[in-house]
C-alpha cells in the first residue's frame, strides 16, 4: 500500500489530470472473467455516507461487493482495507487515482466526493472504461452533467446517479398513486427537506467553489419528488434565497425557497435549508391526498393517503440502489436513475439560480 497519501484539498490545488489522459480502455469483457458472478465496486471519497451507509449495503449486495477505494488519508485506507478485506493493489489515492484503468477487480466507481469535484472524477473514471455511480447533485450545472453523459456514451459505460428513494417502498407508492391518478390529478405539492445545523467554519459546504449550499446537498430531494410524484416536468420556476447567519454563510445563500409550474397549471412549493427541521412530500389531488413524512430519510418513512395509512417494511435503500445498477451492467439495461434523470434536476437548479439571480420567473430548458 503506499504511503504517498496527498489529502483532497492538496490535490485539488494542483490537479490538471482529466479524462483525456486515458488514452485506451479494455473493454468489459476484459474486466469480468468468465466464471465471476459479482461485479467489483471502488467508492472514491471515504467520508461519512461511505463509512455508515455505502460501504455497509455492499456487504449485502448480491450483484456487486466492496473491491477498492480512493482516499487521499493513509489512516482511512489501512481501516478500510483491514473491514473490508482489500488487495493492497485496489487502495488508491488522488495521484494515482488514473491507475484504476488497468485495474480488473474494478468494474463500478461511486464518486462521493465533494459536490465541485463529482463531474471531473465521474468522467475520469467513465474514460477509464468504468460503469459510474455518482453521489447527488449529479454536478454543479447542467453544462457538466451533460458532459457526463457525453462520456458515459462516448465509452459505452453505464452512469447512474445516487437517488436512493427510488428504492423506497413508500416513495414507490406515491409515485404510484399520484402518476396513476387514483385520486385524480395531482394540482398542488410541497416537497422540502430542512434540518437544523451549525457547519464547521472550515467545511466545505460552506464554499462556493466546492458546490456547498442546501441547494444542491438537500434540494434535488424536494426537485426529485415533485417531478417524479407528478410525473412530467416543470416548465417555469420562481425561487428565493436569504441567509440569516451571516457571519457564517459569507459565500453561499443558507435558505432557499422556490415554486415549480407545470404545464397543466399545477404548482410545488419547496424549501431547502439548515434552519428547520421538515421531511416532506404532500400531493394534493383533485380527489384525495398523498403525504410522505418523513419523506426521503435513510429509514423511518412514514405515509398516507386517502386510501389510509401505508403500511411498508423497511428497506436498506443504498444496497437496492447498488444491487440495481450491478444488475443493469450486468444485463446491459439503463438504469431508473440514469445520468439524464440527474441532468433534468441540473436543468432546474440553473434555472433556481437564474431565477434569484434577476428576481423574476424562468422558463426552464426542457430536453
Amino acid at each position: 500500500m503506499t504511503n504517498n497519501f496527498p489529502t483532497r484539498r492538496k490535490f485539488l490545488k494542483h490537479s490538471g489530470m482529466m479524462a483525456g489522459a486515458f488514452m485506451t480502455v479494455p473493454s468489459i469483457a476484459s474486466c469480468l472473467s468468465s466464471n465471476q458472478k459479482k461485479l467489483g465496486v471502488a467508492l472514491v471519497g471515504l467520508g461519512n455516507y461511505s463509512n455508515s451507509m455505502l460501504g455497509p449495503a455492499l456487504k449485502e449486495t448480491t450483484n456487486c461487493y466492496l473491491s477498492g477505494v480512493v482516499t487521499g488519508t493513509p489512516e482511512k485506507a489501512k481501516k478500510w482495507a483491514k473491514d473490508y478485506n482489500l488487495k493492497e493493489k485496489n487502495i488508491y489515492n488522488y495521484e494515482n487515482y488514473n491507475d484504476i484503468i488497468d485495474n480488473a477487480d474494478i468494474d463500478i466507481i461511486y464518486v462521493v466526493l465533494p459536490n465541485s469535484m463529482h463531474a471531473e472524477y465521474s468522467i475520469r473514471a467513465l474514460e477509464a472504461g468504468k460503469h459510474v455511480i455518482c453521489e447527488k447533485p449529479m454536478a454543479l450545472t447542467a453544462q457538466e452533467a451533460q458532459e457526463m453523459i457525453a462520456a458515459a456514451k462516448r465509452m459505452n459505460r453505464k452512469l447512474a446517479i445516487g437517488y436512493r428513494m427510488h428504492y423506497d417502498p413508500y416513495f414507490i407508492e406515491a409515485k404510484r398513486l399520484a402518476q396513476e391518478e387514483v385520486f385524480g390529478p395531482v394540482n398542488y405539492m410541497e416537497c422540502s427537506l430542512g434540518y437544523s445545523s451549525t457547519p464547521q467554519p472550515s467545511s466545505w459546504k460552506l464554499k462556493k467553489s466546492m458546490g456547498g449550499g442546501s441547494l444542491y446537498n438537500l434540494g434535488v430531494y424536494p426537485i426529485q419528488s415533485a417531478r417524479h410524484t407528478k410525473g412530467t416536468e416543470p416548465v417555469f420556476v420562481t425561487a428565493q434565497a436569504n441567509t440569516q447567519r451571516k457571519d457564517l454563510f459569507k459565500e453561499i445563500d443558507e435558505i432557499f425557497t422556490w415554486q415549480l409550474e407545470f404545464a397543466d397549471g399545477a404548482i410545488c412549493n419547496s424549501y431547502s435549508g439548515p434552519v428547520a427541521f421538515i421531511d416532506r412530500l404532500f400531493a394534493g389531488c383533485r380527489d384525495g391526498f398523498i403525504e410522505l413524512e418523513p419523506a426521503t430519510a435513510y429509514t423511518g418513512q412514514a405515509g398516507r393517503s386517502t386510501n389510509g395509512t401505508m403500511n411498508y417494511k423497511q428497506v436498506f435503500q443504498q444496497k437496492l440502489q447498488i444491487d440495481d445498477f450491478a444488475r443493469c451492467v450486468l444485463e446491459n439495461e439503463e438504469s431508473i436513475v440514469s445520468g439524464v434523470d440527474g441532468l433534468r434536476d441540473m436543468l432546474i437548479i440553473d434555472a433556481i439560480h437564474e431565477s434569484i439571480r434577476i428576481g423574476k420567473k424562468v422558463k426552464i430548458q426542457q430536453l
